[in-house]
């Protein structure tokens, strides 16, 4: 097997004349099947192929068990990464914000694993900070309770269902005739769902204890959420998720037991394997993060840092959805995110002006506004475009439209520095 390594944070140009891709066919990567996501694209045009990458990084097959591609979330230099992970960290800190990552990622489970460094592994840091902030809204909630089964060796008394076989093996051969083994309901927080939460918590602080830059971020949540395990048990069958009912009160459980799948699933449900992080080749499946998602959610972060409650998300009109609306006193704009580096050098990008002029004309998103009579709707609301840029802070300017985009009226960008991490 041979493995191609492409570093691409923002995939704006194709990559030409690339010797590993001369024996490849044209072929399409797409994210979840979406016939519009394309994570990798190989092109040949004159008889030179070219690769085009989108946002997307990650890993996957060019060719079943043969060639893989990797895209790392790299910036202008050999040593300086986008630290995805902090991006991860300070959006989901946000309880509502957990609701919007079904479009995050993609893991292929059905396919063959792929070989790469252990420091390469994007994949399943992302999953575990996504667990450990659920399972704080959890704990922050309280944890739920329900019946499950005990099978206990009671003492001259029978309780619920006699379990015969283990009676006589346990007991009667023994010479324990007083003794009964049963099988009986209780209720309580030792369920089926937290014994399974628990059990993913000790699988990741032995995970963690490999990665101590990952640590920072999670041991305080870890902290945080162990204590209210104290009277649940670790011992569960992890297959059996897929047979558990969801309760709509507590939504939450359904999206940390999928994760939990995910992440015990990453090493074969077996805590021992764990061990293989000390190798510097370990195998994963193939997988692809949306990086054009996650810098959405990052922006969402710090506007909710910010403004709180007067930031609204996706929220949905008579044709599309803006990103943000930020709605206060003082305030009404309509926010998007554009992960596109031309930002940087060009004033604005004719589509995406197109795009928000749409959304400030959209009667359901100006109602959304507070913007009710007919005569409101016909005033030009403001529109913000919020863009990647290295050389930016990474803070939200004071004034949100302190930098006009000449040419058109009420229109603003503002310029956002992701964070980073050296090699």
């Amino acid at each position: 097997m041979s493995n191609l390594l492409l570093n691409k944070a923002f995939s704006e140009h194709s990559i030409e004349d690339v010797s590993s891709i001369d024996s490849l066919c044209s072929l399409t990567l797409l994210f979840k099947q979406k016939t519009d996501c394309k994570c990798v694209e190989i092109i040949e045009n004159n008889q030179v192929k070219s690769i085009n990458l989108s946002y997307y990084i990650g890993t996957d097959w060019l060719v079943k068990e043969k060639v893989a591609i990797y895209v790392a979330p790299k910036l202008n230099d050999e040593v300086t990464y986008i630290d995805y992970l902090k991006m991860a960290y300070s959006c989901l800190r946000h309880s509502d914000v957990s609701n919007y990552v079904d479009d995050l990622f993609e893991v292929k489970f059905n396919e063959p694993l792929i070989e790469i460094n252990s420091n390469q592994d994007l994949l399943t840091p992302l999953l575990v900070v996504q667990f450990l902030q659920l399972v704080k809204n959890i704990v922050r909630k309280g944890l739920k309770k329900s019946y499950y089964n005990v099978e206990q060796n009671l003492n001259s008394k029978i309780k619920g269902k006699l379990l015969v076989s283990q009676t006589i093996k346990q007991n009667i051969i023994k010479n324990k005739p007083s003794k009964a083994f049963c099988k009986y309901d209780e209720f309580g927080f030792n369920c089926f769902e937290n014994r399974v939460l628990k059990r993913t918590l000790l699988f990741i602080q032995k995970y963690l204890a490999f990665f101590p830059e990952y640590s920072k971020l999670a041991n305080p949540v870890i902290n945080y959420c162990m204590p209210a395990f104290h009277n649940v048990d670790e011992n569960v069958d992890i297959k059996s998720i897929k047979n558990v009912t969801h309760n709509s009160f507590y939504k939450e459980y359904k999206e940390a037991l999928y994760l939990s799948n995910l992440i015990l699933k990453r090493f074969g449900y077996n805590i021992k394997d764990i061990e293989y992080l000390k190798k510097q080749k370990i195998k994963i499946p193939p997988f692809w993060i949306d990086m054009s998602k996650l810098f959405e959610l990052y922006v969402l972060g710090l506007l909710k840092d910010k403004y709180k409650n007067k930031i609204l998300f996706q929220v949905q009109g008579t044709y599309g959805q803006p990103d943000f609306l930020l709605v206060n006193e003082t305030e009404r704009i309509i926010i998007d995110t554009k992960y596109k580096r031309k930002y940087q050098q060009e004033k604005y990008i004719p589509e995406d002006i197109r795009q928000l002029s749409g959304y400030s004309r959209d009667i359901k998103i100006l109602k959304r506004l507070g913007f009710i009579s007919e005569d409101e709707q016909n005033i030009t609301v403001d529109c913000l475009i919020i863009y990647p840029d290295q050389t930016a802070s990474e803070d939200l300017a004071d004034n949100l439209k302190s930098d006009k985009i000449n040419g058109f009226s009420k229109f603003y960008k503002m310029p956002i520095k992701m964070p980073i991490i050296s090699n």
